[in-house]
Protein backbone atom coordinates (compact mmCIF):
# COMPACT_ATOMS: atom_id res chain seq x y z
CA UNK A 1 0.00 0.00 0.00
CA UNK A 2 1.21 3.23 -0.85
CA UNK A 3 -0.18 6.35 1.39
CA UNK A 4 -0.26 9.47 -0.64
CA UNK A 5 -2.38 12.55 -0.02
CA UNK A 6 -4.75 13.94 -2.08
CA UNK A 7 -3.90 16.23 -5.51
CA UNK A 8 -6.41 19.20 -3.48
CA UNK A 9 -4.22 18.47 -0.34
CA UNK A 10 -0.82 18.54 -2.01
CA UNK A 11 -1.37 21.67 -4.44
CA UNK A 12 1.50 23.99 -5.04
CA UNK A 13 3.15 25.43 -1.92
CA UNK A 14 0.13 23.49 0.54
CA UNK A 15 0.40 22.19 3.42
CA UNK A 16 -1.00 18.88 4.42
CA UNK A 17 -0.92 17.55 8.13
CA UNK A 18 -2.47 14.35 8.21
CA UNK A 19 -2.74 11.82 10.94
CA UNK A 20 -2.10 8.25 10.41
CA UNK A 21 -3.74 5.58 12.72
CA UNK A 22 -2.54 2.01 12.32
CA UNK A 23 -2.52 -0.97 14.29
CA UNK A 24 0.10 -3.42 14.30
CA UNK A 25 3.66 -3.37 12.31
CA UNK A 26 2.52 -4.54 9.33
CA UNK A 27 0.18 -1.55 8.46
CA UNK A 28 2.67 1.02 10.15
CA UNK A 29 5.42 -0.43 8.07
CA UNK A 30 3.17 -0.72 4.32
CA UNK A 31 1.93 3.07 5.21
CA UNK A 32 4.95 4.84 6.68
CA UNK A 33 7.30 2.78 3.73
CA UNK A 34 4.69 3.92 1.06
CA UNK A 35 4.50 7.35 2.02
CA UNK A 36 8.77 7.56 2.29
CA UNK A 37 8.97 5.85 -1.40
CA UNK A 38 6.48 8.04 -2.92
CA UNK A 39 8.80 10.89 -1.49
CA UNK A 40 12.06 9.36 -2.95
CA UNK A 41 10.26 8.80 -6.00
CA UNK A 42 9.25 12.57 -6.72
CA UNK A 43 13.24 13.33 -5.31
CA UNK A 44 11.19 15.00 -2.36
CA UNK A 45 14.15 15.82 0.69
CA UNK A 46 12.40 13.39 3.97
CA UNK A 47 13.01 13.70 7.53
CA UNK A 48 12.05 10.61 9.78
CA UNK A 49 11.41 11.10 13.54
CA UNK A 50 9.57 8.48 14.70
CA UNK A 51 10.77 6.11 18.00
CA UNK A 52 13.91 3.82 17.72
CA UNK A 53 11.79 0.43 17.22
CA UNK A 54 9.81 2.34 14.64
CA UNK A 55 12.66 3.65 13.01
CA UNK A 56 14.61 0.27 12.35
CA UNK A 57 11.74 -1.04 11.25
CA UNK A 58 11.61 1.37 8.35
CA UNK A 59 14.79 0.87 7.70
CA UNK A 60 14.53 -2.92 6.80
CA UNK A 61 11.41 -2.43 4.88
CA UNK A 62 13.09 0.33 2.84
CA UNK A 63 16.72 -1.09 2.45
CA UNK A 64 19.41 1.03 1.14
CA UNK A 65 16.80 3.91 -0.01
CA UNK A 66 16.25 4.09 4.02
CA UNK A 67 20.18 5.93 3.47
CA UNK A 68 18.70 8.74 1.06
CA UNK A 69 16.51 10.30 4.40
CA UNK A 70 17.54 12.16 7.30
CA UNK A 71 16.41 10.62 10.59
CA UNK A 72 16.37 10.73 14.09
CA UNK A 73 14.95 8.98 17.41
CA UNK A 74 12.40 10.95 18.61
CA UNK A 75 12.69 9.37 22.04
CA UNK A 76 15.92 11.12 22.32
CA UNK A 77 15.41 14.21 20.08
CA UNK A 78 11.40 14.57 20.96
CA UNK A 79 11.00 13.52 25.00
CA UNK A 80 10.60 17.03 25.30
CA UNK A 81 7.58 17.91 23.05
CA UNK A 82 9.02 21.59 22.63
CA UNK A 83 12.35 20.76 21.21
CA UNK A 84 10.41 18.83 18.25
CA UNK A 85 9.14 21.29 15.98
CA UNK A 86 12.60 23.05 15.73
CA UNK A 87 14.16 19.84 14.08
CA UNK A 88 11.07 20.18 11.56
CA UNK A 89 11.55 23.73 10.74
CA UNK A 90 14.91 23.37 10.14
CA UNK A 91 15.09 20.41 7.76
CA UNK A 92 12.07 22.71 5.92
CA UNK A 93 14.61 25.95 5.99
CA UNK A 94 17.45 23.74 4.28
CA UNK A 95 15.08 22.49 1.56
CA UNK A 96 13.59 26.18 1.13
CA UNK A 97 11.71 26.29 -2.69
CA UNK A 98 11.02 22.49 -2.39
CA UNK A 99 8.41 19.98 -1.44
CA UNK A 100 9.14 18.41 1.81
CA UNK A 101 8.06 15.30 3.69
CA UNK A 102 8.00 14.78 7.07
CA UNK A 103 6.94 11.65 9.33
CA UNK A 104 6.83 12.48 13.13
CA UNK A 105 5.30 10.89 15.82
CA UNK A 106 5.84 12.60 18.86
CA UNK A 107 3.16 10.52 21.15
CA UNK A 108 3.68 6.44 21.46
CA UNK A 109 2.50 4.40 24.05
CA UNK A 110 4.07 4.93 27.63
CA UNK A 111 4.26 8.86 27.19
CA UNK A 112 3.07 10.67 30.60
CA UNK A 113 0.33 12.54 31.05
CA UNK A 114 2.07 15.33 31.10
CA UNK A 115 4.38 14.76 27.76
CA UNK A 116 1.10 14.16 25.44
CA UNK A 117 -0.49 17.28 26.50
CA UNK A 118 2.66 19.46 25.73
CA UNK A 119 3.04 16.93 22.68
CA UNK A 120 -0.59 17.56 21.70
CA UNK A 121 0.31 21.27 21.81
CA UNK A 122 3.13 20.89 19.70
CA UNK A 123 0.46 19.25 16.91
CA UNK A 124 -1.42 21.86 17.00
CA UNK A 125 1.22 24.21 16.36
CA UNK A 126 2.24 22.29 13.48
CA UNK A 127 -0.54 23.59 11.78
CA UNK A 128 0.35 27.18 12.35
CA UNK A 129 4.39 26.71 11.92
CA UNK A 130 4.02 25.72 8.39
CA UNK A 131 1.24 26.89 7.19
CA UNK A 132 1.67 28.16 3.28
CA UNK A 133 4.37 25.94 3.17
CA UNK A 134 5.14 23.11 0.66
CA UNK A 135 5.14 20.50 3.26
CA UNK A 136 3.29 17.33 4.00
CA UNK A 137 4.15 16.18 7.82
CA UNK A 138 2.38 12.55 8.44
CA UNK A 139 1.79 11.59 11.72
CA UNK A 140 1.48 8.27 12.96
CA UNK A 141 -0.86 6.82 15.87
CA UNK A 142 -1.18 3.48 17.21
CA UNK A 143 -4.78 3.08 17.74
CA UNK A 144 -4.20 0.13 19.68
CA UNK A 145 -1.55 1.48 22.06
CA UNK A 146 -2.79 4.87 22.81
CA UNK A 147 -5.98 5.92 24.61
CA UNK A 148 -8.72 7.03 23.03
CA UNK A 149 -8.74 10.91 24.14
CA UNK A 150 -5.23 10.79 22.30
CA UNK A 151 -7.24 9.73 19.44
CA UNK A 152 -9.82 12.20 19.80
CA UNK A 153 -6.98 15.21 20.40
CA UNK A 154 -5.78 13.69 16.87
CA UNK A 155 -8.50 14.09 14.94
CA UNK A 156 -9.05 17.87 16.78
CA UNK A 157 -5.14 18.46 15.56
CA UNK A 158 -4.67 17.07 11.80
CA UNK A 159 -7.19 18.63 9.15
CA UNK A 160 -6.83 15.10 7.41
CA UNK A 161 -7.22 11.42 8.75
CA UNK A 162 -5.48 8.66 7.09
CA UNK A 163 -6.60 5.00 7.92
CA UNK A 164 -7.08 1.81 5.77
CA UNK A 165 -5.37 3.71 3.36
CA UNK A 166 -7.77 6.33 2.96
CA UNK A 167 -8.10 9.65 3.40
CA UNK A 168 -10.61 12.01 4.86
CA UNK A 169 -10.83 15.05 5.99
CA UNK A 170 -11.46 15.51 9.97
CA UNK A 171 -14.81 16.66 10.59
CA UNK A 172 -13.45 17.54 14.59
CA UNK A 173 -10.17 19.30 13.01
CA UNK A 174 -10.37 22.74 15.36
CA UNK A 175 -8.72 25.93 14.97
CA UNK A 176 -4.88 25.46 16.26
CA UNK A 177 -5.00 28.27 18.23
CA UNK A 178 -8.01 27.26 20.39
CA UNK A 179 -6.18 23.90 20.39
CA UNK A 180 -3.15 25.57 21.80
CA UNK A 181 -5.93 27.38 24.66
CA UNK A 182 -7.22 23.65 24.89
CA UNK A 183 -3.86 22.67 26.01
CA UNK A 184 -3.56 25.30 28.93
CA UNK A 185 -5.25 23.16 31.84
CA UNK A 186 -4.60 23.30 35.84
CA UNK A 187 -1.51 21.64 36.64
CA UNK A 188 -1.94 19.31 39.56
CA UNK A 189 -0.50 20.89 42.86
CA UNK A 190 2.70 20.12 44.20
CA UNK A 191 3.43 17.86 47.26
CA UNK A 192 5.54 19.61 49.53
CA UNK A 193 7.16 22.34 47.44
CA UNK A 194 9.81 24.82 48.58
CA UNK A 195 9.16 28.13 47.59
CA UNK A 196 10.30 31.38 47.02
CA UNK A 197 9.00 34.66 45.77
CA UNK A 198 11.46 36.73 43.94
CA UNK A 199 11.80 40.18 42.56
CA UNK A 200 14.27 42.58 41.35
CA UNK A 201 17.87 42.38 42.90
CA UNK A 202 17.20 38.56 43.86
CA UNK A 203 18.13 36.76 41.11
CA UNK A 204 21.55 35.55 42.18
CA UNK A 205 19.90 34.38 45.67
CA UNK A 206 17.17 32.41 43.21
CA UNK A 207 20.50 30.54 41.35
CA UNK A 208 21.69 30.08 44.83
CA UNK A 209 18.81 28.50 45.96
CA UNK A 210 18.13 26.17 43.09
CA UNK A 211 21.94 25.32 43.03
CA UNK A 212 21.85 23.78 46.65
CA UNK A 213 18.37 22.43 46.67
CA UNK A 214 19.51 20.72 43.51
CA UNK A 215 22.68 19.07 44.70
CA UNK A 216 20.86 18.34 48.26
CA UNK A 217 18.19 16.39 45.93
CA UNK A 218 20.45 14.52 44.26
CA UNK A 219 21.10 15.75 40.87
CA UNK A 220 24.98 16.01 39.80
CA UNK A 221 26.53 18.93 39.26
CA UNK A 222 25.68 18.98 34.87
CA UNK A 223 21.95 18.58 35.79
CA UNK A 224 22.41 21.09 38.70
CA UNK A 225 23.93 23.55 36.32
CA UNK A 226 21.11 22.83 33.46
CA UNK A 227 18.15 23.54 36.00
CA UNK A 228 20.16 26.42 37.61
CA UNK A 229 20.57 27.83 34.20
CA UNK A 230 17.19 27.08 33.10
CA UNK A 231 15.51 28.93 36.20
CA UNK A 232 17.69 31.79 35.30
CA UNK A 233 16.20 32.52 32.01
CA UNK A 234 12.87 32.11 33.36
CA UNK A 235 13.14 34.15 36.61
CA UNK A 236 15.26 36.74 34.18
CA UNK A 237 12.01 36.61 31.97
CA UNK A 238 9.85 37.52 34.99
CA UNK A 239 11.03 40.41 36.04
CA UNK A 240 11.85 41.89 32.25
CA UNK A 241 8.19 40.81 31.39
CA UNK A 242 6.10 39.26 33.75
CA UNK A 243 5.49 42.34 36.03
CA UNK A 244 9.04 41.94 37.77
CA UNK A 245 7.41 39.40 40.14
CA UNK A 246 7.46 35.81 40.54
CA UNK A 247 7.06 32.60 42.13
CA UNK A 248 9.16 29.61 42.46
CA UNK A 249 8.32 26.28 43.90
CA UNK A 250 10.38 23.12 44.05
CA UNK A 251 9.80 19.23 44.31
CA UNK A 252 10.86 16.35 43.29
CA UNK A 253 8.53 13.61 41.42
CA UNK A 254 9.01 9.93 39.25
CA UNK A 255 12.80 10.92 39.21
CA UNK A 256 13.18 13.95 38.02
CA UNK A 257 13.98 17.21 39.93
CA UNK A 258 10.55 19.68 38.63
CA UNK A 259 11.34 23.70 39.11
CA UNK A 260 7.96 25.87 38.53
CA UNK A 261 8.21 29.71 37.88
CA UNK A 262 4.90 31.71 37.83
CA UNK A 263 4.41 35.49 37.55
CA UNK A 264 1.79 37.97 35.85
CA UNK A 265 3.60 37.69 31.87
CA UNK A 266 2.24 36.78 28.71
CA UNK A 267 2.67 34.44 26.03
CA UNK A 268 2.31 36.64 22.92
CA UNK A 269 3.15 34.37 20.84
CA UNK A 270 2.41 30.58 21.15
CA UNK A 271 5.57 29.33 18.85
CA UNK A 272 8.30 31.54 20.42
CA UNK A 273 11.11 29.29 21.56
CA UNK A 274 10.46 26.46 19.28
CA UNK A 275 12.83 28.32 16.70
CA UNK A 276 16.56 28.29 17.16
CA UNK A 277 17.24 32.31 17.44
CA UNK A 278 19.02 34.04 15.06
CA UNK A 279 23.32 34.67 17.00
CA UNK A 280 22.90 38.79 16.09
CA UNK A 281 19.07 38.89 16.82
CA UNK A 282 17.17 40.20 19.41
CA UNK A 283 15.65 38.05 22.23
CA UNK A 284 12.84 37.20 20.63
CA UNK A 285 11.84 33.91 22.54
CA UNK A 286 15.79 33.36 23.29
CA UNK A 287 15.00 32.50 26.61
CA UNK A 288 12.45 30.10 26.12
CA UNK A 289 14.87 28.25 23.34
CA UNK A 290 17.56 27.81 26.16
CA UNK A 291 14.90 26.61 28.76
CA UNK A 292 13.57 23.77 26.08
CA UNK A 293 17.08 22.98 25.46
CA UNK A 294 17.97 21.90 28.64
CA UNK A 295 15.03 20.18 30.47
CA UNK A 296 13.40 17.16 29.97
CA UNK A 297 9.83 18.38 29.92
CA UNK A 298 8.50 21.76 29.83
CA UNK A 299 4.99 22.03 30.87
CA UNK A 300 3.04 25.66 29.66
CA UNK A 301 0.14 26.96 31.01
CA UNK A 302 -0.50 30.31 29.88
CA UNK A 303 -4.25 32.06 31.45
CA UNK A 304 -5.38 35.46 31.98
CA UNK A 305 -3.84 35.04 35.15
CA UNK A 306 -0.34 34.96 34.25
CA UNK A 307 2.11 32.56 32.92
CA UNK A 308 3.29 28.93 34.50
CA UNK A 309 6.79 27.14 33.41
CA UNK A 310 7.12 23.60 34.77
CA UNK A 311 10.48 22.78 34.13
CA UNK A 312 11.35 19.02 34.67
CA UNK A 313 15.44 17.58 34.56
CA UNK A 314 15.96 14.07 35.26
CA UNK A 315 18.73 12.95 37.43
CA UNK A 316 21.86 11.21 34.98
CA UNK A 317 22.91 12.68 32.27
CA UNK A 318 22.50 16.16 30.66
CA UNK A 319 19.89 16.25 28.14
CA UNK A 320 22.52 18.07 25.64
CA UNK A 321 24.48 15.31 26.26
CA UNK A 322 22.32 12.37 25.05
CA UNK A 323 22.36 10.86 21.06
CA UNK A 324 20.51 13.02 18.82
CA UNK A 325 19.96 15.81 20.87
CA UNK A 326 21.04 19.41 19.96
Amino acid sequence: MTLEVTPGERSAGAFAHPALFYRGAAAYAAAVGGFVRAALAASEPVLVVVPGERLELLRDVLGPASGELESADMTALGRNPGRILARLREFAAAHRGRAVRIVGEPIWPGRSAAEITEATRHEALVNLAFRGTAATVLCPYDTAGLPPAVLADARRTHPTLVRGGTSRPSRAYTDPELMVAACDTPLPEPPGARELVYGPGRLAQVREQVRGWAAAAGLGLARTADLVLAVGEATANSLAHGGGLGRLRLWTADGHAVAEITDGGRLADPLAGRTRPSPAGADGGRGLWMIHQLCDLVETRATGAGLTLRLHVRTGLAFHDIPGTV
